[in-house]
């Protein structure tokens, strides 16, 4: 029974520092795209991060993925529709219509959807009041290191976009909890999800005005923001969060994009030599202090 427990903190601990590691991948990816979308259209850039990422994946591993009943086929299709397609294209077209501090907010809400879509379709346990505090205290972190400098506009379109890419998150991490305790290989389940993820793209590239020039993929700098993101940002870190996931659970994972601002901010100054507002500084503080409220067990 010791052993028992002993291992499952151990599972916890390492479901904790790979959300926290993914985060901190995924903070820096606003940096890369801002830079690859200077070239590329969004449509563009998520066909070619995923299909560079499945290559990877392959490469790593080419044994099929054998599913154990044929309904987790939809699970793994409705993975690719939610996670991939919609919510990078939500989220970039998002982009396009409203300020990039408005839309790290309104994304970071997506533990809220997360939790509420785990609680009516995976019969989650009751949220806890842990949970509401820590998201009104991270939330209030969040708008601070967004807003920090700023004032606040509003834009109906941009906006709206970015609570859809959160409610798309939402749905993604129902259906990869779907999967769990069938004993798949986290990474053969990746591989098929991007699949599925490209696959919805297709239809949709004659309708954006879909054309990759050889040029702009290889300017130096679009290159290897097109290379972390498909190597690291996907194909490495969607497989380290999908294994959080299956350690720690759905709503403990999602916790920790309350982080992303912060780390975008961190990395903004690291990488581009972006001022940081005093402001943003215990905005950060009050994020880590609600992601820590919001991971209390009842």
């Amino acid at each position: 029974m010791a052993g028992m427990e002993r291992q499952s903190l151990s599972d916890a601990g390492r479901g904790h520092a790979l959300a926290f590691g993914t985060i901190l991948v995924w903070g820096a990816t606003f940096i890369a795209s801002t830079v690859a979308l200077r070239t590329l259209s969004p449509l563009e850039l998520l066909s070619l991060r995923m299909a560079i990422a499945i290559l990877v994946l392959l490469a790593v591993n080419p044994r099929p993925l054998k599913l154990v009943d044929r309904r987790h086929e939809w699970y793994l299709l409705g993975a690719g529709l939610s996670g991939v397609t919609l919510y990078f294209l939500f989220e970039n077209l998002a982009l396009t219509y409203t300020y990039s501090s408005n839309c790290s907010v309104i994304i970071s809400t997506a533990p809220f959807f997360v939790a509420i879509a785990s609680r009516l379709f995976l019969n989650e346990a009751k949220l806890s009041r842990s949970f509401f505090w820590g998201f009104a205290v991270a939330m209030a972190g969040v708008c601070l290191v967004s807003f920090a400098g700023q004032s606040l506009k509003l834009n109906p379109l941009g906006d709206g976009l970015c609570i859809l890419a959160a409610v798309s998150w939402a749905f993604y991490s129902v259906f990869i909890r779907k999967l769990e305790g069938y004993g798949y290989n986290t990474l053969l389940v990746t591989r098929r999800i991007f699949l599925y993820g490209l696959l919805f793209i297709v239809p949709l590239a004659p309708l954006m005005g879909y054309h990759i020039e050889l040029a702009d993929v290889l300017n130096p700098n679009t290159l290897i923001s097109v290379l972390f993101l498909a190597l690291i940002a996907s194909a490495l870190c969607f497989v380290t969060w999908n294994t959080a996931v299956r350690l720690i659970g759905p709503i403990r994972t999602s916790a920790y994009i309350y982080l992303t601002p912060a780390v975008t901010i961190f990395f903004a100054k690291l990488i581009l030599n972006d001022p940081i507002h005093p402001l943003a500084i215990v905005g950060a503080a009050l994020t880590l202090i609600g992601l820590m409220i919001s991971q209390r067990r009842r």
